[in-house]
């Protein structure tokens, strides 16, 4: 989880499993369950589908070791491949430290090991994920299924290429979005981004083959403004709505206001999209209580959307993501 977020994650995991669920920290993002935990499945489950939205990454501890202790690359194998139930032919490894490094030693240290043994290593993409996450005092080694893991990056951390077609970093929210959540948008859709400027999510959308309304009183960049598949409209949501006759398959909301403010311009937005339309919604952290603030907010949505998933993704900082479909 995000570092700031652990004693919020920790609260849902009792408020969903119950208060006996214990939680030691490990390091600045990351904890383990150590005692009255749940199933991997049961877990994944209740963070896939909202109910718990500050975790963003899980694996299941194998071994833990103090750093100059660890065991060399063909051990480490050996307690891998004890755990499977035959010799799979590819894995993927991620590595992560709690600073700024990759851990890559150890990455290299698995990827020799297990190679030698003929499985072919790379860093996603596979069914099974070898988690490693060292520290300055220990090494954690961990093994789960992708589709338990939240995430196929290590600890959660997606990293996206910086490029100088980005007009805002706000952008990394919407992308990490669609692939975390492996969001499918409508060939030729046409999609509503509200408070679009700069025009970051706009241009993400574009990118992904949908003609844009952008409402935003603010200019939007010009790289955008000049797409033909871009149509600004200077103006505020709500006066949006009042003349709008277009129905809509698609919906981002990256609007800088109240969590609950936010959620309540969603639900203006109903009567202009198509049945089914895909929504996208970040909901803006902070305050004394922000788990009860996110869950009113989100059950402001589920008056009328489908809440799919929700969750503190790598480039949400104080706020979380909410994918959600229109009844």
């Amino acid at each position: 989880m995000a570092t700031d977020s652990y004693d919020l994650a920790v609260r849902e995991l009792r408020d969903e499993f119950g208060p006996r669920v214990k939680v030691e920290r490990v390091s600045g993002d990351l904890g383990r369950i150590v005692e009255n935990d749940p199933s991997m499945e049961e877990l994944a489950a209740a963070c896939g589908d909202g109910r718990i939205v500050f975790i963003r990454h899980l694996t299941a501890e194998l071994a833990s070791f103090p750093v100059a202790e660890v065991p060399p690359g063909h051990e480490l194998t050996e307690m891998i491949l004890a755990e499977l139930p035959r010799h799979p032919q590819a894995l993927a490894v991620q590595t992560w430290t709690d600073g700024a490094s990759s851990g890559g030693s150890y990455y290299h240290l698995l990827e020799e090991s297990l190679g030698a043994r003929g499985i072919e290593v790379s860093r996603a993409g596979q069914e099974l994920v070898v988690s490693c996450f060292a520290s300055k005092k220990s090494v954690v080694i961990g093994l789960n299924r992708l589709e338990h893991s939240l995430s196929d990056w290590p600890g959660g951390r997606m990293r996206l290429a910086r490029s100088d077609e980005r007009v805002s970093r706000s952008e990394f929210k919407l992308e990490e979005a669609i692939q975390t959540f492996d969001l499918r948008l409508p060939d030729g859709g046409k999609a509503l981004d509200l408070g679009a400027s700069p025009g970051g999510w706009t241009r993400i959308l574009r990118q992904h083959g949908q003609e844009v309304w952008s409402v935003d009183p603010g200019e939007l960049d010009q790289r955008v403004a000049g797409d033909r598949g871009v149509h600004h409209v200077g103006t505020t949501a709500g006066e949006f709505f009042r003349r709008n006759h277009i129905r809509f398959d698609v919906v981002v909301n990256d609007m800088r206001m109240d969590q609950i403010l936010s959620a309540r311009v969603m639900l203006d937005a109903i009567p202009h999209l198509k049945r089914g339309a895909l929504a996208v919604v970040t909901l803006k952290g902070g305050g004394r209580n922000p788990l009860d603030t996110a869950r009113r907010g989100m059950d402001v949505l589920r008056k009328e959307y489908d809440v799919l998933a929700a969750r503190q993704l790598h480039h949400n900082r104080n706020e979380l993501t909410v994918i959600a479909r229109a009844r």
